[in-house]
């Protein structure tokens, strides 16, 4: 076995984290004030192919593997993560459906837009009545002539508000349950009768904006159907189980981030007349942070590796993702006790992914969703 990632991902990874610790988080309090990206970043971050991970090169993308996606997204975790939400939510499953099951016509038309970011992407299965139980999908898409019209809501809707392109489960056949849903390529800001809701107000994530999307009588050509009819349901569980070895590897990455922090405040900060680093306390949790991210990191690698050796991933996707959420939760936490009450001000980086990192065990399949995948899947 060779744990060593290879010396252009390696250099990869050295950009992005320069450009996230350098770029990116000295804009973090604008971020935050304004709920927005700033536009110059975005272009940074498109001319560094940010946008087109999962792209193909042939479409104008950099057409990186799933282990090296994920070498990116944790290099994006150490810096602000509502940044690396709005990213990870076009180049992972905003993207990666259409990149697997997309006509030649349907890549041709949208790929070279995604990769540059001048078209956002965002997957839309989540509803009002189906978060953890997607099999309760509402949203109806009835075939008319050459035409779908769907009728429903979507809700919590990541880069909803800036997407040029969602990706849509909807309810094809409503008699077949899971077996009659199928997927669609919607251009919410030119499609009749899509209407985005206001957007969301969340505890963190800020920048990474989210709103419900509303169709009434929405027309969405036959041709945007995307993979066979009445597969939806399938290939969405298949798109965002390879989406949740992403989310572990951005875990990872902010892990890492909070540990680096820690350790230089406990080596600066002094109590009792030394260092809070030589007490043992504080050692202990430095320990324990350190081996939170040498055991998530070596989850997300294998998982990754797997994908793209073409290995079944369903269960192996949610031990990674469950333990480095959870993990991240932990570390989170300890970050904030090593920093005392520093770590709970808003001029310290810390309390920042102490509000960010909740998400993680929540989207894209909760905690208790994973562990019953992982459950059912041993159990046959």
């Amino acid at each position: 076995m060779d744990f060593n990632l290879p010396e252009d991902l390696r250099d990869m990874q050295a950009t992005i984290r320069n450009f996230m610790l350098n770029v990116v988080e000295p804009r973090a309090h604008e971020i935050e004030d304004t709920n927005r990206i700033p536009p110059e970043l975005i272009r940074q971050a498109a001319d560094l192919g940010l946008f087109g991970l999962s792209v193909p090169e042939e479409y104008g993308g950099v057409g990186l593997g799933t282990l090296g996606r994920c070498a990116v997204y944790e290099a994006m975790g150490q810096g602000h993560m509502g940044f690396g939400g709005m990213i990870s939510a076009h180049a992972s499953i905003g993207t990666s459906g259409l990149v697997r099951l997309g006509t030649e016509e349907q890549k041709r038309r949208f790929l070279p837009r995604l990769a540059t970011g001048e078209c956002i992407a965002g997957f839309a299965i989540t509803e009002p009545s189906s978060g953890s139980d997607a099999a309760n999908i509402r949203l109806r898409a009835e075939k008319r002539g050459d035409a779908y019209v769907l009728n429903g809501t979507k809700h919590y809707i990541s880069n909803a508000p800036v997407a040029g392109l969602l990706t849509v489960i909807a309810v094809t056949d409503p008699l077949a349950g899971t077996r009659g849903m199928s997927a669609f390529l919607v251009e919410p800001q030119t499609t009749a009768g899509v209407r985005i809701g206001k957007i969301d107000e969340k505890m963190g994530q800020k920048g990474s904006l989210s709103a419900e999307v509303i169709f009434e009588d929405a027309e969405v050509p036959a041709a945007n159907l995307l993979g066979p009819e009445h597969r939806g349901y399938r290939e969405a569980l298949g798109i965002l189980t390879n989406g949740r070895v992403g989310i572990a590897a951005r875990s990872t990455g902010a892990m890492q981030r909070l540990l680096d922090l820690s350790t230089e405040h406990a080596k600066a900060r002094e109590q009792f007349g030394k260092p809070i680093a030589e007490f043992q306390a504080v050692q202990f949790m430095l320990a324990e942070m350190e081996v939170a991210i040498q055991t998530s990191r070596l989850l997300w690698q294998k998982v990754a590796w797997m994908v793209d050796e073409g290995q079944d991933v369903r269960r192996m996707a949610s031990v990674a993702k469950y333990h480095a959420t959870e993990m991240l939760s932990e570390v989170a936490d300890k970050a904030v006790q090593v920093a005392g009450g520093m770590g709970y001000m808003k001029d310290w980086p810390v309390e920042r992914f102490y509000r960010d990192q909740r998400l993680l065990r929540i989207y894209e399949g909760t905690s208790e969703i994973q562990k019953l995948i992982i459950a059912r899947d041993l159990l046959g």
